[in-house]
């Protein structure tokens, strides 16, 4: 059995950047992720003026809840979608001119339900070229709070946004959601932001979010449940097993739900109280899945699908046409590349193994982390898989390459 120490959230620590920059008082956090996105997060605190101390297992933030320490800024969020979706949200708490660009993928990443929804609150924001796009700057007098609409049918990290930005506000938030996806990462933001001190509540389609602040606190970040997808897809590809330690029944992530697609699919699933273990039994079954909610782990679905008995068909996962890359036709196109049949849809795509396994090709990553890792389990079965920018897993996990090469000694592949 392989047990494989996986990195920090990725979703966790953003939230709990943002909720530590804004709470009163000096917050810890233990185990965060350290990685390009999390990095970009942290530099863009430091530029907008808070402080953020780092050791080795943990960083400690000073937090302003009157908003960022300087008055001018330009912030640089490279491709991390949460800091460039969640930092102008902290920004316009404050008072002073903020400017937000990103990497040309960044740039080209749908923003303008959030930034609507800002403006529908009275923040003074304009997009500097395409609407709805970075770069953008807020001219920054704090938020009064009050009534919002907002779609978030393209990303759950809008709602987010908003979310914690309520109780930064004077007057509190009411946001009534007309669509939404992914809604276990709203989950995860309404946990955190409780811990924070936050009082926040649903009601059905609408979400109330008090004013007051948040306390600062020390909090622990759980491991990536959308990292760890890689690890259980190989033993449920390869017959082996793998342990993954601080996963388990009380995990916040949504992205754990995993596990069961690859239950379905006929691998051997246990849970614990502080871990889970998925292992292999010698084939995988076809399966029609509907991933809305857990769609950062289509792709791994879609790498093993090839080995199944039957077609793989995932639904209702529109939304990943608009992540780092059409992540939906990046899988079609790379399996199509392997000799694999593959039928796509606005929101699904169905995986049609032959009687001829993959063949190996070179896999087009369009810079996208998760392609990387995804087909990287697939190059457990299929020999000759290489990729054009295999670099590109430092966005949530630097090391992956020599972490995945050690899993595959661990499972003799």
């Amino acid at each position: 059995m392989a047990v494989v120490d996986i990195p920090g959230s990725k979703s966790i620590t953003a939230r709990a950047l943002f909720l530590a920059a804004a709470a009163d008082g000096v917050t810890t956090l233990t185990r965060p992720l350290r990685s390009d996105d999390s990095e970009g997060f942290a530099e863009g605190l430091r530029t907008l003026g808070y402080r953020v101390g780092r050791t080795p297992d943990a960083w400690q933030i000073d937090g302003r809840p009157q908003g960022p320490a300087v008055t001018d800024a330009e912030v640089y969020c490279r491709d991390g979608a949460t800091t460039a979706r969640f930092l102008p949200a902290l920004a316009a708490a404050g008072h002073g001119s903020y400017r937000f660009d990103a990497s040309a993928q960044m740039r080209r990443r749908p923003l303008l339900p959030l930034t609507r929804a800002l403006r529908d609150l009275g923040v003074d924001l304009r997009h500097e070229e395409a609407e709805g796009h970075h770069p953008l700057r807020i001219e920054a007098a704090g938020v009064e709070g009050g009534d919002v609409v907002l779609d978030a049918g393209q990303s759950s990290q809008y709602l987010t946004a908003l979310l914690l930005l309520g109780p930064l506000t004077r007057k509190g938030l009411r946001i009534t959601v007309t669509d939404l996806v992914s809604q276990p990462y709203v989950e995860i933001t309404l946990a955190m932001m409780r811990t924070f001190g936050a009082d926040v509540r649903r009601d059905g389609a609408t979400y109330l979010v008090a004013p007051g602040g948040y306390t600062a606190t020390t909090y622990a970040v759980e491991p990536d449940a959308s990292t760890a997808s890689y690890f259980f897809a190989a033993a449920a590809l390869t017959g082996g097993e793998v342990t993954v330690p601080g996963l388990g029944t009380g995990a916040l992530q949504g992205d754990l739900g995993f596990v069961d697609v690859l239950r379905r699919m006929g691998a051997r699933v246990e849970i614990g109280a502080d871990r889970t273990t998925v292992a292999g039994t010698g084939g995988l079954r076809g399966v029609t899945v509907n991933m809305r909610d857990i769609s950062d782990t289509m792709p791994t679905i879609a790498a093993i699908a090839p080995f199944a008995d039957g077609p793989v068909r995932i639904e209702d996962v529109a939304n990943t046409r608009v992540k780092e890359c059409d992540r939906l036709e990046a899988c079609a196109q790379n399996l199509r590349r392997l000799g694999v049949e593959v039928a796509t849809g606005p929101d699904w795509i169905e995986i049609r193994p032959g009687a001829a396994l993959p063949a190996g090709a070179e896999i087009k990553t369009y810079g996208d982390h998760r392609i990387v890792m995804s087909f990287a389990v697939t190059g457990l079965r299929t020999p000759g898989i290489s990729f054009d920018d295999p670099g590109c897993v430092r966005k949530t996990f630097p090391g992956f390459h020599e972490a995945f090469a050690e899993l595959r000694r661990d499972i003799g592949q």
